[in-house]
């Protein structure tokens, strides 16, 4: 994502380095591997869902649907919390699912993994029992490109809730979002590559990829490409409360003072700021 100027995109996440590996090239270098250390950071997530459940309802959520999974990360952050957490992960992709199960061994005991299920299907069709918390984080329900579908979608999640269940969601913005631009952010080991690849003012669609580059000239292009339309906040509160939802509030980021950056802490807000770049949670109450 663009990070300029203050609610740089990227602070809730993807200013996380984590350990890096030593000398990667592209030959060596895997890519699910690479978006997970450069893209997510599951810790905040859930410490945001902990947060946001005892300040709406005064308890912990137990259960949890990670939809549009991939290798599951958050789904497997959420059964190592508590002892009782149970998480169901969706996606249809079924390369970068296995890859998520293969790894699952090394990072859950026998125990943590009885509390944890994959199922490859569509998110609006998977049949999944009611649970507290549904998450559909990186924007990835930003591929359905109409206002049915996406409605749709949220309709689906709205049956999926227990009758005090909280969809959460992430979203992106700002004025650097409908600009043509890359923007390169070292890490330990490589180099990540946000491109902001087209963007069609009248239909809102948006084509963004990701890239990878190494220390010794290599590189991973287009190890990631996503079509999507860039939706606005009022549009997404506007379809969630068609869709059933009884209350949407939009959780803003501080801005720490000397860098002008994104300060991680999310706070409820009826106005934002007019910047380059931000990320928000959406938080939708059944």
């Amino acid at each position: 994502m663009a990070n300029t100027k203050s609610k740089k995109k990227g602070s809730k996440r993807r200013q996380k380095k984590k350990a890096g590996k030593g000398w990667m090239t592209a030959e060596t270098a895997d890519r699910h591997d690479l978006y997970e250390r450069s893209v997510q950071n599951t810790e905040s997530e859930i410490d945001f869902v902990d947060q946001t459940w005892m300040e709406l309802r005064g308890r912990h959520a137990t259960s949890l649907r990670e939809d549009f999974c991939g290798t599951a990360q958050s789904s497997v952050e959420w059964v190592t919390r508590r002892p009782d957490n149970v998480a169901t992960g969706v996606d249809l992709d079924e390369e970068v699912v296995a890859w998520g199960r293969d790894r699952t061994e090394g990072r859950l005991d026998e125990e943590q993994q009885s509390r944890l299920e994959i199922i490859i299907d569509d998110v609006r069709t998977a049949e999944v029992p009611p649970v507290d918390t549904v998450l559909a984080m990186n924007f990835s329900y930003y591929l359905f490109k109409t206002r049915e579908g996406l409605r749709g979608y949220f309709s689906r999640v709205h049956e999926g809730l227990v009758d005090d269940g909280l969809f959460i969601l992430d979203s992106y913005g700002g004025s650097e979002s409908f600009e043509e631009m890359e923007e390169e952010r070292d890490l330990d080991g490589f180099t990540y590559v946000w491109d902001q690849h087209h963007y069609n003012p009248i239909s809102g669609d948006v084509i963004n990829k990701i890239h990878f580059k190494f220390p010794d000239g290599t590189e991973i292009e287009n190890a990631f490409t996503y079509e999507w339309r860039l939706w606005t906040l009022p549009e997404l509160q506007e379809l969630l409360l068609e869709s059933g939802f009884s209350n949407v509030t939009i959780y803003w980021e501080g801005t720490e003072e000397e860098s002008e950056e994104g300060d991680g802490v999310f706070v409820p807000t009826t106005t934002g700021e007019a910047c380059a770049g931000w990320i928000a949670y959406i938080v939708a109450e059944k």
